[in-house]
């Protein structure tokens, strides 16, 4: 995949929910930019997931709208 295909974004990610997804992923070869382009995909195609997303409540706001 070119650089002609790919964004280069900024987000700011709870720092916790970071840590235990790094300590899940780090043997097997998943990692953040495969979570977010995999997420990103279901969010555009799957109406249930997206309602799913929209509709996590376990998450508080921070300022940031977490």
């Amino acid at each position: 995949m070119s650089n002609k295909e790919t964004k280069l974004t900024s987000v700011k990610i709870i720092d916790n929910l970071y840590k235990n997804f790094k300590s899940k992923v780090v043997q097997n070869g998943f990692n953040l930019q495969k979570l977010v382009n995999r997420s990103i995909y279901l969010y555009n195609e799957d109406a249930k997931f997206e309602t799913m997303i929209h509709n996590e409540q376990t998450l508080t706001n921070s300022g940031s709208c977490f």
